[in-house]
């Protein structure tokens, strides 16, 4: 029980909700907003994107981007997040949370504004630079995953320490919305000032020369709220974790949390040495990290996959439900504009109605009931509004039932962010000890990045129609069909629940308590683990 009388740590998870804890969440969480709007903004313009540079004239339908190009989009930014959760998770744990905090940041404003300078000599070397800058991008916000989860959830106290980490990935909530905003402010306006026909009524005019601007200026918003939150993040100080129980500098994690808290708190630097040598620097490969936490690492994982399976297959299917339930008109009925507009404002709907009530529940719940309890739920109840919806998707989708259709798929929404999408981000930041805390976090992520590049690109096709009929419009082979693709997702989320199984419960516990370096949980191992933990260190 050694850590729980460390003078440093007990004072911070004692704290009362204080300043430094907004400021905490508004600088963390500002990234997020960044994050989020960078991410999913690209799914707004890329039929907008298909008019400009894939139109072939005579056709009776408008350009649209190739299937394996649109899936590479989007996919490229994921493979960047992949290589930043890995690298920026290692770097968080060998030379400080803080040291790239502000790198990240950088790496998303240069990403985002460049993505709107992509040039090419033709619309393969257009879309080439806009892929290769996204993947930066995507460095970018990866690398922000761990360092902002692992930050905040170190600076919180135990009591509120849920709320606060999702209180800061719930800023992906507004910036989903404000990417909606500010695509149906610029199609609106261009649309109302140029005054642009269906494509119908004149294929050539239906795509003005100015929609070229209008995706780039969407694309750059982005990198607005990220250059805000520069600034604060270079000032906001090490995590006295860190600094006690990694970098072993006990003297200074005391003066900067005296700072922060406003009161005195002693180093003690023999206590953190005496900590640090019986916890030892056993790495992520090493069979003691495997006997003490590969059961919650495997668990942190194959949740964030399953998850990011399904929540970002949900992404790809909504263009064909908005379809189904003519939200979205046939695109030779509209202008390239007027399409954008309306694309942006369904996915408005969904943001207000479905996602972001779900992230300010699970603020409210995540400490009351539990992070595991939130994650059974979640992963249960999109299944079964899934198994629902696929089982009567043909009556749901003809007039007068629409809004059933769309109110229970909003509900999938809700619950993913009560749910998965919030705890699988909030429990690899708890459950790991302080040396190896970004790393894992950053696997747990990158994992989850792997399954939405399947979600992405394997849905992109199966929820095409088997018949084939959709094949001379949309560009893609047959597929399953939408119906048949929610009843896949649907069983998927029986994987999350089992999974789900093999994690702790952090609620109300101390980091160094969940993670067994307080001496309680591991001291039965230790003989045994003495040679194990120079093994392999990450």
């Amino acid at each position: 029980m050694a850590l729980e009388k460390l003078q440093v740590l007990h004072a911070l998870d004692v704290a009362e909700t204080q300043r430094y804890h907004v400021r905490a969440v508004v600088i963390a969480g500002t990234g997020f907003f960044a994050d989020a709007y960078d991410l999913f903004c690209i799914t707004l313009v890329t039929k907008l994107l298909g008019r400009i540079y894939y139109h072939v004239p005579g056709r009776g339908e408008p350009g649209r981007l190739p299937p394996r190009l649109e899936a590479a989009i989007s996919g490229v930014t994921f493979c960047g997040m992949i290589v930043g959760q890995l690298l920026f998770g290692w770097l968080g744990d060998k030379v400080g949370r803080k040291k790239f905090y502000g790198k990240t940041i950088m790496l998303m404003i240069m990403g985002s504004f460049l993505s709107g300078l992509s040039f090419g000599n033709s619309a393969g070397g257009v879309m080439a630079t806009l892929c290769f800058f996204r993947f930066w991008l995507g460095v970018g916000i990866g690398g922000d995953y761990p360092l902002s989860a692992t930050i905040m959830s170190e600076y919180a106290n135990k009591r509120t320490r849920g709320s606060f980490v999702a209180a800061v990935f719930a800023m992906e909530g507004l910036g989903v919305l404000a990417g909606c905003i500010v695509t149906l402010v610029f199609s609106a306006t261009f649309q109302a000032r140029f005054g642009v026909p269906a494509y119908e009524d004149d294929p050539a005019a239906s795509t003005p020369p100015q929609a070229d601007y209008a995706w780039r200026i969407i694309l750059m918003v982005g990198a607005i709220p990220a250059c805000f939150t520069y600034h604060w993040r270079m000032r906001l100080p090490e995590t006295a974790r860190y600094t006690a129980l990694v970098a072993r500098d006990a003297d200074k994690a005391a003066r900067d949390m005296s700072r922060v808290l406003e009161v005195d708190i002693t180093g003690e630097p023999d206590k953190v040495e005496s900590i640090t040598r019986d916890r030892g620097d056993y790495g992520v490969f090493s069979r003691r990290f495997a006997r003490r936490h590969g059961a919650h690492l495997a668990g942190a994982v194959a949740c964030w996959f399953v998850l990011d399976v399904v929540f970002y297959s949900q992404n790809i299917l909504q263009e064909k439900i908005f379809s189904d339930v003519k939200w979205v008109p046939r695109a030779r009925t509209m202008s390239t504009l007027e399409e954008t507009y309306r694309v942006g404002r369904a996915h408005a709907i969904i943001a207000l109605c479905g996602t972001l009530p779900g992230y300010w529940f699970a603020i409210a719940f995540v400490d009351v009931v539990g992070r595991k309890a939130i994650q059974f739920m979640g992963f249960a109840m999109m299944m079964g509004f899934m198994l629902v919806i696929a089982a009567f998707y043909d009556s749901l989708i003809s007039p007068g039932r629409r809004i059933w259709l769309v109110l229970m798929y909003t509900f999938t929404f809700f619950f993913a962010n009560f749910g998965p999408n919030s705890t699988t981000f909030i429990l690899p930041a708890e459950i790991f000890p302080a040396h190896l805390r970004t790393t894992c976090h950053g696997i747990s992520a990158a994992a989850g990045k792997v399954g939405a590049i399947v979600g992405t690109f394997g849905f992109m096709y199966a929820g095409q129609k088997a018949d084939g009929s959709e094949a001379t419009e949309t560009g893609y082979p047959s597929g399953i069909g939408v119906r048949a693709s929610l009843f896949v997702l649907a069983a998927s989320n029986v994987l999350g629940i089992l999974f789900t199984c093999f994690l702790p419960e952090p609620k109300g516990r101390s980091l160094e308590e969940v993670s067994g370096e307080g001496g309680e949980s591991t001291n039965r191992d230790d003989a045994d683990d003495v040679g194990d933990s120079q093994n392999l260190p990450l």
